[in-house]
C-alpha cells in the first residue's frame, strides 16, 4: 500500500511519521502493488499495517542532500527522536535529492540515484514471478509470487541490526554503520565452527561466543529478549539473555552492532521513553579492537565508559601526533606507561622478539622506524615492536604489560639564575664526608665485581654440565635453540615416530611436543645458520613457528612447534577427515594461507619466499585453523636448499592449492586447470566443486575463488597478482575481473599496459 505522507525526516535521525489511516488494513502485512514508488521530494513512505515500522528516505550522513532508504521504528509510543533505523537498502548506499525507490513492473526493487543517473541498488528479482510486495508487522519487507511464496526479503540482507524473529546465517554478516559513506571495519559473523564472532577489518577477532562447536548454525533473536545460536532443527545450542528477559512490559527490542564495535541488545523502556542496553558482548569496551581509533590509549572510567588518551605528543589543534611526523633535532627518548598494552593496527602484526624489559626499551629507542614497544612476561618475556604510525591500546591496573612510546627530546630548560652577572670566584672547600663516601663506594664496587666474576665462572661450569638438559630453556636472541645431532636423536626417540616425509614427532622437557624435519641436505653451514636465524625471527599466527635447529657436520635439521592435526593433503585423501573440510572451512584455509604468504612477502624485514607451497605443507591445528610450514627452504632436483624463488612462484603455487581445495584433486596439472577454466567459462562452475563437500557451497565465494586461482596460475608471470591483492580478493574486500585463459602466452606488458592490468581489481566489494 502506498501512503503519501510527510515522512522524510530532515533531521540527522531521518525518520517518517506514522499515519492513522493504516489501522484499516491487514493485521499481518501492508500490501504494495507493482509500480509503487517512493521519492525523496514527495516525502512519502510505506508503513506496516500495525504502524510499528515505516520504509522511506532519510538523511543520516553529515553531507547535505545525501539520502538513504530503509526501515525504522514508527510506533506512536516511540518519540520522534528515538525512532531507530533497523535496515538500510545497500547498507551504506546514498543518493541525491531527486532519487526514487520503486517496485518495478517486472518485480524488482530498484533504488535509482539521480546524481549518477543509474540504479545503485536492486533486489535482483526481475522476472522471478513477483506479483507484489508486503510490509509485515515484524519489520520484514518481502516480495511474493501468486502462491504467496517469498522470493526476497529484507531479513535476508541485514545491515547492522537484527529484529526479533530474524536469522543471521553462517554466510551473512552484520556490519556496523558509519557516519561517512564508507562501511565500518567492525563486523559480526558466524564462523564455520558455529561460533559467533566480532572482528575488525575481516581478520582480527576480538570476541567469540561460548558453546559447542557445531557447523551450520544461525543467529536468532527471540521476542522475549534472548540471543541464540540454533542448529538446522531450530534447537538452541547457545543462548544469552538480556536483563529484562521475559519482561512482558517490553514491546520492542533489537540487536545492533554499534559504531564502537560492541554488540548490544536493546529494549524499549516505556516509562523512561528511551532505549536501554539489556546486554552487550564485550563488557570492557577497551577490549574492543581499536576502540580509540588510529591512535590512543583506552582507559575505563569509573562509570564504565571508555576514555581515550593520547600516548604521543599533541599538536596545537589537539591532534594526536606520532614521533616521526616531525624531525627530532634534539634526539629521542622513551615514555614509560605501566599496566598498558599497545598494538599496531596497520598492519596488525607486530615484530615480536625475546628480550628483557630494558632490552625492549633499547630496541625501540635504537630503531629509527620504531614508534612504540610493549614488554609482556606471561611465561616468556617478549617484546613487541611497532613500526607504524597507527598505534593504539588500553590500560588497566590488572595488566602486567609495560609499554614504551618514543618521542622527541625537548630542549634543556634554561635556569634564569644562570643568566645573571657572574659572581667572583671563591676557592673550593674540601668536603671530608664526600671523600669518605667515595672511598667506601670504591671498596664495595671492587668487592662486588670480584664476587660477580667468581659467580660467572661457577655458573659457566654448571651450565656446561647441564647443557643438554637446558637446551630448550636457553634459546638464543632469536628465540631459537641450537641442538646437537645426539640431542635430535634423543628427543625423537631415535627417529621412531615418523609423521610425514622426513618429519618426526618429538618431545622435550615437560612433554612439550615438537616436529623435527630432516632436510637431508648439504647446505653450507654459514648459509644454513643465516637462513635459520632469518626464518626464526618470523612470527605469524598462520605460520608454524621454528623453535630450533641442528647444524652439526653434515646434519641439517629444523625443529618446529608441533601442530596437533595432520596436514591438509591427508585430510583431502581421507574420506573421514575430509568431512570436516566444509565449504566454509576450505575458504577459511585459503584466506589463512594467503595471509601467511603475504606476510612472508611484504611484512618481514627481508623478502621471504616459500618456494614449495602445497597441501602437505599446510597443517591444521586443533581448531582446523591453517598454518603454513617449511617456508624458506625448498627442494630443487631432490635436494633441499635455502629458498631463492620469486614471489610469482608462490602465487602460482597458491592458485594450484586453491584449485586443489575446490576440486578435491591433489594433482593440479595443466589438464585439470584447463578443464576447470572451461567449466567456469561455460557457466558450469558447480561441476568443479568437490562432491564430498557437505552442507552446500556459496556461489559468490566459488566465483571469487575460481577467478583469483586462474589469475594466479597465468603462464605470463607479469599477469599474476601480488599476494596482498590475492588475500584481499579471497576475503572478499577486493573485486577481481574475469581472468583470461591461464595457459595462453601474453605479449610482454608495455609501460602503457601496466595501468590497464591493474583494472582487474575494481572495488572493495565482493565479486
Amino acid at each position: 500500500m502506498l501512503v503519501p505522507e510527510e515522512c522524510l525526516i530532515r533531521s540527522p535521525l531521518a525518520i517518517c511519521i506514522f499515519i492513522g489511516m493504516l489501522l484499516l488494513h491487514s493485521v499481518f502485512a501492508a500490501e504494495i502493488p507493482l509500480g509503487s514508488k517512493l521519492s525523496v521530494v514527495d516525502n512519502d513512505c510505506w508503513v506496516s499495517s500495525n504502524g510499528d515500522f515505516a520504509l522511506g528516505f532519510f538523511n543520516i550522513s553529515d553531507q547535505p542532500n545525501q539520502y538513504s532508504i530503509g526501515i525504522r521504528f514508527d510506533s506512536k509510543s516511540i518519540p520522534f527522536s528515538q525512532q531507530t533505523v533497523v535496515w538500510v537498502a545497500g547498507a551504506h548506499v546514498t543518493v541525491g535529492r531527486m532519487s526514487y525507490f520503486q517496485l518495478t513492473n517486472d518485480g524488482q526493487l530498484v533504488l535509482f540515484d539521480s546524481s549518477q543517473g543509474i540504479p545503485v541498488w536492486t533486489s535482483e528479482t526481475a522476472n522471478r514471478s513477483v506479483v507484489s510486495a508486503a510490509f509485515r508487522d515484524d519489520g520484514n519487507l518481502v516480495l511474493i509470487d501468486r502462491e504467496k511464496h517469498v522470493i526476497w526479503q529484507s531479513f535476508d540482507t541485514p545491515s547492522d541490526t537484527l529484529l526479533p524473529g530474524q536469522n543471521l546465517s553462517v554466510y551473512q554478516t552484520l556490519r556496523a554503520a558509519s557516519k561517512n559513506t564508507m562501511s565500518s571495519y567492525y563486523s559480526l559473523y558466524v564462523n564455520a565452527s558455529g561460533r559467533l564472532q566480532l572482528r575488525w577489518e575481516s581478520n582480527i577477532v576480538y570476541w567469540t561466543s561460548a558453546g559447542p562447536s557445531v557447523a551450520n548454525l544461525s543467529v536468532f533473536l527471540t521476542n522475549s529478549g534472548a540471543l541464540q545460536l540454533r542448529d538446522h532443527s531450530s534447537k538452541p545450542v547457545w543462548s544469552v539473555f538480556g536483563e529484562d528477559h521475559n519482561d512482558d512490559s517490553v514491546n520492542y527490542r533489537f540487536l545492533r552492532l554499534d559504531l564502537d564495535g560492541n554488540l548490544r541488545l536493546y529494549s524499549w523502556v516505556e516509562p523512561l521513553q528511551s532505549w536501554r542496553s539489556a546486554w552487550q558482548a564485550v563488557e570492557n569496551q577497551c577490549k574492543v579492537y581499536a576502540t580509540c581509533g588510529e591512535r590512543g590509549i583506552c582507559v575505563l572510567s569509573a562509570s564504565g565508559s571508555a576514555d581515550c588518551r593520547c600516548p604521543f605528543e599533541v599538536s596545537e589543534t589537539n591532534r594526536c601526533l606520532v614521533p616521526y611526523e616531525k624531525e627530532c633535532e634534539s634526539g629521542t627518548n622513551m615514555l614509560t606507561y605501566e599496566s598498558t598494552f599497545l598494538y599496531g593496527i596497520y598492519p596488525p602484526e607486530d615484530s615480536v622478539t625475546i628480550s628483557s624489559l630494558h632490552q625492549c626499551e633499547q630496541l625501540c629507542l635504537n630503531d629509527s622506524q620504531c614508534t612504540a614497544a610493549t614488554f609482556s612476561n606471561n611465561g616468556s618475556a617478549q617484546c613487541s615492536i611497532k613500526k607504524t604510525q597507527y598505534v593504539t591500546g588500553y590500560a588497566d591496573p590488572s595488566i602486567t604489560s609495560i609499554s614504551f612510546v618514543k618521542r622527541c627530546s625537548g630542549p634543556l630548560a634554561v635556569n634564569p639564575r644562570l643568566t645573571n652577572s657572574p659572581r667572583p670566584k671563591q676557592p673550593p672547600k674540601l668536603c671530608v664526608p664526600c671523600l669518605i663516601g667515595a672511598a667506601c663506594g670504591t671498596f664495595f664496587f671492587v668487592a662486588i665485581l670480584q664476587l660477580g666474576i667468581g659467580f660467572c665462572i661457577c655458573r659457566r661450569r654448571n651450565s656446561t654440565r647441564k647443557e643438554v638438559a637446558l637446551a630448550f630453556t636457553c634459546p638464543n636472541s632469536k628465540g631459537l635453540t641450537k641442538l646437537s645431532f645426539s640431542e635430535i636423536k634423543s628427543l625423537t626417540g631415535d627417529f621412531k615416530n615418523q609423521i610425514g616425509p622426513n618429519m618426526f614427532k618429538g618431545a622435550i622437557q615437560n612433554n612439550h611436543l615438537v616436529a623435527v624435519k630432516n632436510l637431508n641436505a648439504s647446505i653450507e653451514e654459514r648459509k644454513f645458520r643465516g637462513a635459520v636465524l632469518k626464518i626464526g625471527s618470523i612470527h605469524h599466527k598462520n605460520l608454524v613457528k621454528l623453535e630450533g635447529y641442528c647444524c652439526e657436520f653434515n646434519h641439517r635439521f629444523l625443529v618446529y612447534e608441533y601442530v596437533k592435526n595432520e596436514s591438509l593433503d591427508k585430510h583431502m585423501d581421507d574420506s573421514t577427515l575430509c568431512r570436516r573440510l566444509t565449504w566454509g572451512k576450505r575458504m577459511e584455509i585459503c584466506s589463512s594461507v594467503a595471509k601467511a604468504i603475504c606476510y612472508l612477502h611484504t611484512k618481514c624485514r627481508e623478502f621471504v619466499s616459500h618456494g614449495n607451497l602445497k597441501c602437505s605443507n599446510v597443517i591444521l591445528d586443533e581448531n582446523l585453523e591453517a598454518k603454513v610450514t617449511e617456508f624458506g627452504f625448498a627442494r630443487v632436483n631432490g635436494e633441499a636448499s635455502y629458498c631463492g624463488f620469486s614471489a610469482e612462484k608462490d602465487v602460482e603455487d597458491f592458485g594450484k592449492l586453491v584449485l586443489t581445495l575446490l576440486t578435491g584433486c591433489q594433482h593440479t596439472d595443466q589438464e585439470l586447470c584447463e578443464w576447470a577454466y572451461r567449466e567456469w567459462v561455460e557457466s558450469r562452475s558447480v561441476n568443479v566443486v568437490d562432491k564430498r563437500i557437505e552442507g552446500g557451497i556459496d556461489p559468490e565465494e566459488l566465483e571469487r575463488a575460481l577467478r583469483i586461482a586462474f589469475w594466479c596460475i597465468q603462464m605470463d608471470e607479469h599477469r599474476r597478482p601480488s599476494m596482498g591483492e590475492v588475500a584481499r580478493v579471497v576475503e572478499g574486500t577486493l573485486n577481481v575481473d574475469p581472468p583470461p585463459p591461464p595457459f595462453t602466452v601474453q605479449r610482454p606488458l608495455l609501460e602503457e599496459d601496466e595501468d590497464d592490468d591493474t583494472q582487474k581489481y575494481s572495488s572493495e566489494s565482493p565479486v
